[in-house]
């Protein structure tokens, strides 16, 4: 059995059925997603595919905020599973800084392998599946729908983004429209064009359908 099968084994057991957007089936999605983008741009396809699979092993948003932890539980158990030690730290460093972490912070990722990643990952998370993740994880986080009175934040820390309280039509305001623009690759920009259209679209339809319930109140219909 190769490294990457030994990996897949293990993050499928961890992740099967999860209920918040961030299941089997999205980081099966990134993993073939990754595989694609680096067909078209290059770089190291074992390092792509190992941090593909083990960039939610340890997610801060399920782990306390700890925004380190991941890349440590990635690198501890490919050193347990026989990856070489460079390997490893290449992954933990993906793992480490492909996540978003405020509208107004810079995020680094200086490899071409975390760049493809990177973008697999934000990939999925706009057009038709990011839409319908988006609020399964809303309601895993007992978030609204909408709340008009919540403003959209443009966070300037990750602390402050990752401690906001928002509503999950804010969170298209606060990151998603957002990752058009900080895809990495000519690749994956090309297919985040159509998926910020979708997302475009349905914001627009959402909010025909509220302000036409908020009118029709007033009215008194």
């Amino acid at each position: 059995m190769t490294l990457i099968e030994k990996v897949e084994n293990k993050i499928f057991k961890q992740f099967i059925g999860e209920s918040t957007g961030h299941d089997w089936h999205h980081i099966k999605r990134v993993w073939n997603m990754s595989k694609y983008i680096q067909k078209k741009e290059g770089g190291n396809l074992e390092i792509i595919e190992l941090s593909a699979l083990l960039h939610d092993i340890s997610d801060h948003k399920f782990n306390g905020g700890h925004l380190d932890k991941g890349g440590e539980v990635a690198f501890n158990l490919l050193m347990e599973l026989g990856a070489e030690q460079i390997v490893a730290n290449e992954v933990r460093y993906i793992v480490n800084n492909v996540s978003y972490k405020g509208a107004n912070t810079v995020a680094e990722m200086n490899s071409l392998e975390g760049k493809i990643v990177q973008d697999a990952d934000r990939l999925d998370a706009i057009g038709a599946i990011g839409i319908a993740r988006t609020f399964a994880f809303g309601g895993a986080r007992n978030q609204p729908i909408y709340d008009p009175s919540l403003n959209v934040n443009m966070h300037n820390s990750f602390e402050e983004y990752a401690a906001a309280r928002t509503c999950t039509i804010n969170h298209f305001y606060e990151k998603l429209l957002l990752l058009k623009n900080r895809l990495n690759t000519p690749t994956a920009k090309q297919i985040g064009e159509e998926r910020h259209l979708i997302m475009e679209q349905f914001l627009e339809q959402f909010h025909k359908e509220w302000e036409f319930n908020v009118k029709d109140m007033k009215d008194g219909k």
